[in-house]
């Protein structure tokens, strides 16, 4: 378990900060988002080529996974979680989802993050 309830709750309530920061973003910034996640680029990522900037963001989405991560690789715990959030923005955004169950789909995501452990 991962501890009290308060401090589930209160974890739980970081990684639906991320997931909500991450989509907003998306909507306000839409040409710098698909430069940043979707355009190819030259960029080496999970590498010792990685930008530090990078690897600082990465570090920080990994501290706000890691109480959920359980005995599961804490880096492919946090890409997959990154994964499924960058699907469900860039699926809506594409017009491949409903937009009116947007946070609905986020939401869930969370949830099952959350309660992996």
């Amino acid at each position: 378990m991962v501890g009290s309830p308060e401090r589930v709750s209160d974890e739980g309530q970081a990684v639906a900060g991320v997931a909500a920061a991450y989509s907003a973003f998306a909507e306000r910034r839409p040409a710098l988002y698909d430069a940043m996640f979707t355009l190819n680029v030259d960029l080496r990522f999970a590498s010792q080529e990685t930008p530090v900037d990078l690897a600082r963001g990465f570090a920080e989405l990994t501290e706000t996974l890691r109480p959920f991560a359980g005995d599961d690789d804490l880096e492919t715990f946090t890409e997959t979680f990154w994964a499924g959030l960058h699907g469900l923005v860039t699926l809506m955004r594409s017009g491949r989802l409903r937009r009116a169950e947007q946070q609905r789909r986020l939401a869930l995501l969370v949830d099952l993050v959350c309660r992996a452990r």
